[in-house]
């Protein structure tokens, strides 16, 4: 009698095969990963020239994004977004339970959607209002749903809770439940992100821009210095990664957040924030971060090279703050990526880019990264104190038309009065 495999060790009850996914590795593999380096890998010269050549296509539809400006780049963000949604949701469905809960799988994206709606309904509000100021009907429209927004979200939540209790069924409750738990999980980790991202994104280019490029350059540099000098092991939950391109690639950032951002920091395309959602060509003053200001060279250098004085953006100090994070703390969000999948015996998250993985396998320190940029943007860079657009802005959101009218009077009579008083 030929032995199974499958067959559970309680007597009597009805043997269950797993069949394995694409993206599982056997456990004989994975439990053997732990001492296998790049450097010793005889497939590595094969690997390369295909992550390589995904990775040019990357960057060249990347770059075309990038030339069409922010409502591309936030268009593609939400695109990747809905590609590590579907993913992250697939690692716990199970077709057989699926099967017996027509629609479950619907109510998911419900609250994809609603997440959606309120995100991006605080974050580009006010460039909503711009868009359609010329249209008095759109106008009180748009204003109306920014004004209950916040209202037709959590009643859509509320929806959605109440269509989760109703299709509850007897011998599915854990399933459900945890499905349940994991879609909360998916929408928290991807939009917090997701959020900052695209608010970097509004800020300028330049904002997101540098700190995606930055960690994109550290995972190139980790896996070059790795791929060829890659001797000590870094961290069990990621047995290709080595000491030696943890310190190659942390020095190789650091270079280049510094000369990256001089580079950037010239284009007004890309440091000029967008108050709309239109897609026309910026023209505005760069501020005191993109000014150069220029520091003399000692004699010794001048003697060697023709340079006496160099030119340098305060905008590429803060640059090294970035390359900083992005070399030492962000490549933590690859970790954690990496033990994830050991817990769930898998090798990727999908496989959409070829010798990548998925988009969630690429997405993981930029990740970390969107958020410290964010942060980093508003307590280091952007100015604290009150300015007109930031009132014309709470003035817009919390006034009517007619109160804005009202309000308009109101200065006018205060400042009659006030020259009035000095003359």
């Amino acid at each position: 009698m030929q032995k199974d495999h499958y067959a559970s060790g309680a007597p009597g009850t009805p043997r269950i095969r797993h069949r394995r996914r694409s993206n599982e590795i056997p456990f004989e593999i994975s439990k053997s990963n732990g001492s296998h380096l790049l450097v010793n890998d005889h497939n590595k010269y094969k690997s390369m020239w295909i992550r390589a050549y995904s990775s040019l296509w990357m960057l060249g539809g990347f770059s075309f994004i990038i030339y069409l400006g922010h409502l591309y780049i936030w268009a593609m963000i939400v695109v990747i977004q809905l590609i590590m949604v579907m993913e992250l949701f697939q690692l716990l469905r199970r077709t057989h339970e699926d099967r017996h809960l027509p629609g479950f799988r619907l109510l998911n994206w419900h609250f994809f959607f609603t997440a959606m709606l309120f995100v991006y309904g605080r974050i580009l509000s006010q460039q909503l209002v711009n868009t359609v100021t010329s249209e008095k009907f759109l106008y009180r429209l748009v204003s109306g749903l920014i004004k209950y927004q916040m209202v037709i979200c959590y009643f859509l939540y509320i929806a959605g809770f109440m269509w989760f209790i109703l299709t509850l069924k007897k011998k599915m409750y854990k399933y459900q439940f945890g499905q349940y738990a994991w879609t909360h999980m998916i929408l928290i980790v991807v939009f917090t992100q997701s959020a900052f991202t695209v608010a970097n994104i509004f800020e300028g280019i330049f904002w997101f821009l540098l700190p995606a490029s930055l960690i994109v350059i550290n995972d190139i540099a980790a896996y070059v210095f790795g791929f060829f000098f890659g001797r000590t092991p870094l961290i069990k939950l990621s047995p290709k990664k080595t000491w030696e391109g943890f310190i190659g690639a942390s020095i190789a950032t650091m270079i280049s957040a510094f000369v990256f951002a001089n580079i950037l920091g010239r284009f007004q395309w890309l440091t000029c924030p967008r108050k709309d959602l239109s897609t026309g060509w910026l023209h505005c003053d760069p501020g005191p971060q993109f000014k150069s200001e220029y520091y003399s060279l000692p004699g010794w250098i001048s003697q060697w090279f023709p340079w006496k004085e160099i030119s340098v953006l305060p905008v590429q100090w803060h640059a090294l703050c970035l390359g900083l994070f992005a070399s030492i703390i962000a490549p933590f969000g690859g970790f954690f990526a990496s033990g994830f999948k050991r817990a769930f015996k898998i090798k990727d998250f999908g496989g959409s880019i070829p010798g990548h993985g998925g988009f969630t396998d690429r997405m993981d320190c930029q990740m970390v990264m969107a958020v410290f940029a964010y942060i980093y943007l508003q307590s280091f860079v952007v100015s604290q104190d009150y300015s007109v657009e930031m009132i014309l802005d709470q003035i817009s959101r919390s006034l009517s038309f007619e109160e804005q009218q009202a309000l308009y009077i109101r200065l006018g009579q205060f400042f009659q009065e006030k020259h009035f008083r000095l003359s």
